[in-house]
């Protein structure tokens, strides 16, 4: 049964709009309930997603609950910013209904990716009595140093991007066959009110208690529950997975994918599986009590990526495991970074070396999240290296695999206070083509943490550690392993406030990778079958989906530009007679090398429409930079039909904190 639309009171009167599944008879045999809380849109913009989802999990005997959060979709409020206490309180308070419903046994589970991946840890370090276990995709525990907005101490563009995102759809009405004629009201509201987010993010740029709430990392042990901890190598967000199965102290599982920013049975590249079908095994243990050997399974399960061409989709590989983590199975292999390449050994003394890198490295870089399509993944590395600092392995006489963190510490000195690191470890193949494993990013003002940034004493040289991202990754016999050292990485991240020249001291520079035997358990893992989910909603293609990745060198004036086409189209769910779509375009651009020309543009526009109702949302969002500020310019308008209801533009400059 699926009740399209309830309501959840709120102690301050406020109701949160929620959709249901319900297996058949529950309210006359309970089950346990499971949640999913974030705030796009179970009306519309979610509901196929959520019907695949939620109606597997009930015709499997849960009672599936997909509410939209304070301020989005149907619900009522505005939504000021991401995870504030309203928001986890108001989880809590949803928790507590769902578990008095009479269709619920008083048992609840909280499932979600991204946002969803990061209450469901957040809440449950809350200890509401009525949650058993988390499910959380794609997420962090450390809302600042492993999320869209800043990676080592580095500002992402992935910021901007995110922040025109939301700033969209902080715009979007209500649905008036929800809340009827006061639709009108709410979504005026929320246009006024929401604010622009990308200026809150802005004015903390380093990581204070603003990012220390909600970031579970600041107390592991709060969290009570099991917690299955899930993501993708091509994720940003595969870190998190490590650290949560380290820390915490309860029941719990990793599982990494080759896949992007997408749940495991939607994923890619490389192979989707059943994931809900895992996660059915997770709730029937926890939530149903069944001793189905859950928790008796390796600790940590990730997907062994083979080498592969930089511009191919497919992830080739294979399945291995952990029974604990940090394994005590792995060992350090160390390579030195010197004038002969990647030496296997500790470094020795040598020749310093310089490099001050072009404005273009990054551009092939991909998406620093990438949704695993192939427009957003990173591709050959050889139209990277020419700007950087390379030092490469000879060819190799036995494979190599790894699984864990990499890290590279150097021995460097800058010619500014203020300078940014790039690192990157690429798999040579025999043909020369080089593909991107894992890279890291370090603000070298934060080379000692980044609550208290210290500006560099020009020449000086300091040691530093860059932490790469967690990868599993096979080098087969024949290929090279490259490192790659870059003085900047645009559009990835924004550039520092002015060119950098980097000097490494090869004394204090070398590799360490995570090298891990291979493990005969292995071949014995359970088959974790091909994806099953409940059928969606009836559904007309209107508009197809449109996706571009471009590079444009415009020789005439020696611009640069990254230009970006992600429309999703437009679609009709034909049982609401509702029709929606949405387009966004980004532009990233520099022109002479020239710090001072560095440019983000993202531009969104959705639309909605029913019979002779249409409403039509569009945003501009432009950042750029001088060495003392941010600027960021953006603009909101909302239409009703063929009028302009609202209309509104922000004109804000942050200055820089040694970023």
């Amino acid at each position: 049964m699926v009740i399209e639309n309830a309501w959840i009171p709120m102690p301050d009167g406020a109701r949160l709009a929620a959709k249901l599944w319900l297996p058949e008879g529950a309210e006359q045999a309970p089950v346990p309930g499971l949640l999913e809380y974030i705030p796009y849109r179970k009306r519309d913009a979610r509901a196929i997603r959520d019907s695949q989802i939620h109606g597997y999990f009930a015709r499997h005997g849960y009672a599936s609950v997909r509410v939209d959060l304070r301020g989005s979709g149907d619900s009522d409020g505005i939504l000021h910013d991401e995870y504030l206490s309203q928001e986890l309180e108001d989880g809590v308070e949803v928790i507590r209904w769902i578990a008095a419903q009479p269709w619920c046994n008083g048992r609840v589970g909280m499932i979600g990716i991204s946002w969803g991946g990061f209450n469901g840890l957040q809440i449950a370090a809350l200890q509401p009595p009525e949650l058993k276990a988390v499910i959380t995709v794609c997420s962090s525990d450390d809302r600042y140093t492993d999320d869209v907005h800043y990676m080592g101490g580095c500002l992402l563009t992935d910021n901007l991007s995110w922040a025109s995102v939301m700033l969209s759809y902080n715009a979007c009405p209500p649905d008036p066959d929800i809340v009827g004629e006061r639709w009108r009201e709410l979504w005026l509201r929320r246009l006024e009110h929401s604010g622009l987010w990308l200026k809150i993010w802005l004015d903390h740029q380093r990581r204070d208690d603003y990012w220390r709430h909600a970031s579970v990392c600041e107390d592991f042990a709060a969290i009570r529950c099991p917690v299955f901890a899930v993501s993708g190598w091509a994720d940003g967000y595969c870190n998190t997975v490590f650290r949560l199965i380290d820390h915490l102290n309860v029941p719990r599982k990793g599982l990494v994918g080759s896949w992007g920013h997408k749940y495991p049975h939607l994923g890619g590249p490389g192979p989707s599986i059943d994931f809900l079908g895992e996660c059915l095994r997770w709730w029937d243990r926890w939530l149903k009590e069944r001793d189905n050997g859950v928790d008796r399974e390796p600790l940590l399960r990730a997907w062994m990526q083979d080498s592969v061409s930089p511009i191919s989709d497919d992830r080739p590989g294979r399945w291995v495991a952990e029974t604990q983590w940090p394994s005590r199975r792995l060992c350090p292999r160390v390579f030195a970074l010197s004038r002969e390449g990647l030496v296997a050994g500790e470094p020795t003394e040598g020749d310093a070396l310089s490099i001050r890198s072009p404005l273009n490295v990054g551009l092939f870089a991909g998406k620093w999240c990438s949704y695993a399509e192939s427009t957003d993944l990173p591709t050959d590395q050889r139209l990277e290296d020419g700007g950087s600092l390379s030092f490469d392995t000879p060819p190799l006489t036995e494979a190599l695999e790894i699984l864990g963190q990499p890290v590279v510490e150097l021995e460097l000195s800058a010619d500014t206070p203020q300078a940014m690191v790039a690192v990157r470890l690429s798999d040579i193949g025999p043909d020369g083509t080089v593909t991107l494993v894992t890279y890291g990013l370090l603000n070298l003002s934060h080379r000692h943490g980044h609550e208290h940034p210290e500006p560099l004493t020009p020449g000086e040289p300091g040691r530093v550690r860059v932490r790469l991202n967690h990868v599993a990754q096979c080098f087969p016999a024949g290929n090279r392993l490259r490192v790659a050292i870059s003085s900047s990485y645009w559009p990835l991240a924004w550039p520092s406030p002015f060119p950098a020249t980097l000097t490494l001291h090869p004394r204090g520079c070398r590799l360490i990778l995570p090298q891990r035997p291979q493990r005969a358990a292995d071949k014995s893992l359970h088959d974790l079958g091909e994806p099953r989910m409940a059928p969606g909603p009836a559904t007309t293609l209107l508009v197809p989906p449109h996706r571009e990745w471009t590079v444009l060198f415009n020789l005439a004036t020696n611009e640069a530009t990254l230009g970006i086409i992600d429309n999703d189209g437009s679609w009709r769910l034909d049982d609401l007679d509702l029709t929606l779509g949405y387009e966004v375009a980004e532009r990233y651009s520099q022109a002479n090398d020239d710090y001072a020309t560095v440019s983000g543009e993202v531009i969104n526009r959705r639309w909605f429409e029913r019979g002779d109702w249409r409403v039509d949302i569009a945003t501009r969002t432009v950042m750029t930079s001088t060495a003392t500020h941010f600027h960021v310019n953006a603009t909101l308008d909302a239409y009703q039909g063929n009028e302009r209801v609202f209309s509104r533009t922000w004109n804000e400059s942050t200055p820089r904190d040694t970023i």
